[in-house]
C-alpha cells in the first residue's frame, strides 16, 4: 500500500510538471513586409552637363580653366524588374531629378529589405546601407573583421549576390524627426573611388503604418532627393580609363597640385549649372526634401533655398548646414509661386556650378 501510495504521489507530481509553454499568440504574429528591389552596378558614359550650357544663366568663374570634358565613364546603380537583369525598371518622371543617384529604396518601420544585387561592371563593388540593420553576411563592406569576403564586400565582376536588411526601430524616424527620414546606401569596396564613380543612392524610411499604399508618407504631397556632390574624378575608379579616352587638362601632370582642382565637378546629383531636371510643386502643398553631401573633403554645404522657407529642426530657415555624408530631411510649404534658385552658399561651390532651378506653380 505505501509503495502504492507512493507511486500516485510520483504520477501526480509527474502530471502537473510543467512542458513548454507555447505562446498560441506568437503564433497570428504578422510576419515582417518583405521589400525586395533587383539593382545592378551598371558602367555608364555620364554627362554632368547634358544641355551643354549653363541653365542658370548665373556666372561660374570656377569652371574657367577645367577640362573641356564634361562626359565621363562612371559607375551607377540601377533597378531592375526581376532577376533575370534584363529589363531596367523605368524611373518615374517625378523622380527624374535623381540624376546619378541610383533607385529610391523604401521601407517601413518593421519591414525587410531584400536587395538581389548584381555586378555588371568591371571592378569589384558592393552595397552598403547607412541607418538600417544588417548581419556580417549583408555588410556590403571589405575590411578585415576576420571574414573575408563573406560579407559582400567585394562582389565580382558578373557576380550576384544577395543583401537582406532589416528595419527596426532605431532606423525609423526619431522623436524629433518628420514622419520619414533620408538613409544612403554605397559601394564600400574601395569606397572613395567607388563612390566618386557613381555609387550611391537614396533610401527613405517611415514610421510604421504611416505611408499610402505607395508607399509614400501620408502627410507629404511631394518629395524630393539631392545630393550634394563634389565628385573628384581623380579619384573615381574609372579615372585611368577616362585619362585613356583623352578626358584630360593637357599641360598639367598627374603630379601637379593643380591637377586635382582641374577634375572635381560641384554638381546636385551629378549635374553642374541647372542641368538638373526642373523639381515641380504647387503652392500649398506639403514637400519634404532629403538631402545628403557625399563624402570627399570638399562637401562641406549650406543648400539654401530662393523664395521660400523650410522647417528643419523644428526650426525655421532657407539655408541649413551639410557635412560629408551628412543626411537630413527638411519640409516646405512653398508660398511664392515662380521659379527659384536652389544652390550651396559655400561661394567656390556656387562658382563651380552647383546650382538647380525648381518651379511652384499656383
Amino acid at each position: 500500500m505505501k509503495n502504492s501510495a507512493f507511486s500516485l504521489v510520483i504520477l501526480a507530481a509527474c502530471v502537473c510538471l510543467p512542458g513548454p509553454i507555447i505562446d498560441s499568440s506568437a503564433q497570428n504574429l504578422p510576419q515582417p513586409r518583405i521589400r525586395t528591389y533587383y539593382i545592378a552596378a551598371d558602367e555608364v558614359m555620364w554627362n554632368y552637363l547634358p544641355q551643354g550650357r549653363n541653365m542658370i544663366g548665373a556666372p561660374s568663374p570656377e569652371n574657367e580653366g577645367k577640362s573641356n570634358a564634361t562626359t565621363y565613364r562612371k559607375a551607377v546603380y540601377h533597378e531592375y524588374t526581376d532577376a533575370t537583369f534584363t529589363t531596367m525598371k523605368p524611373r518615374p518622371p517625378q523622380w527624374e531629378h535623381l540624376g546619378i543617384l541610383g533607385p529610391l529604396i523604401r521601407a517601413e518601420v518593421g519591414d525587410v529589405v531584400k536587395i538581389i544585387f548584381k555586378n555588371n561592371t568591371k571592378i569589384f563593388c558592393s552595397m552598403h546601407p547607412h541607418g538600417l540593420a544588417y548581419d556580417k553576411a549583408s555588410e556590403g563592406a571589405l575590411y578585415n573583421d576576420g571574414t573575408g569576403n563573406s560579407n559582400g564586400g567585394a562582389v565580382p565582376p558578373g557576380q550576384t549576390y544577395t543583401y537582406t536588411w532589416s528595419v527596426p526601430e532605431r532606423a525609423g524616424p526619431g522623436p524629433g524627426d518628420p514622419s520619414s527620414i533620408l538613409w544612403v546606401y554605397h559601394s564600400h569596396f574601395d569606397e572613395p573611388r567607388d563612390m566618386n564613380a557613381g555609387l550611391m543612392g537614396p533610401i527613405i524610411v517611415s514610421a510604421k503604418g504611416s505611408t499610402k499604399p505607395d508607399g509614400t508618407p501620408k502627410d507629404v504631397d511631394r518629395e524630393f532627393v539631392v545630393a550634394f556632390s563634389v565628385f573628384d574624378e581623380t579619384e573615381s575608379r574609372y579615372f585611368e580609363s577616362n585619362v585613356l579616352d583623352r578626358k584630360y587638362v593637357p599641360g598639367l601632370k598627374f603630379t601637379d597640385p593643380a591637377f586635382r582642382q582641374k577634375y572635381l565637378l560641384y554638381s546636385l546629383n551629378g549635374l553642374i549649372e541647372g542641368n538638373l531636371p526642373m523639381m515641380t510643386m504647387r503652392k500649398g502643398e506639403r514637400v519634404r526634401w532629403y538631402i545628403f553631401a557625399n563624402s570627399n573633403e570638399d562637401d562641406v554645404h549650406t543648400p539654401h533655398w530662393h523664395g521660400q522657407t523650410v522647417l528643419f529642426n523644428s526650426m525655421r530657415m532657407d539655408t541649413i548646414n551639410l557635412g560629408p555624408m551628412m543626411m537630413v530631411s527638411a519640409d516646405m510649404v512653398p508660398d511664392n509661386v515662380g521659379t527659384w534658385l536652389f544652390h550651396c552658399h559655400v561661394n567656390d561651390h556656387f562658382e563651380g556650378g552647383m546650382q538647380a532651378l525648381f518651379t511652384v506653380l499656383p
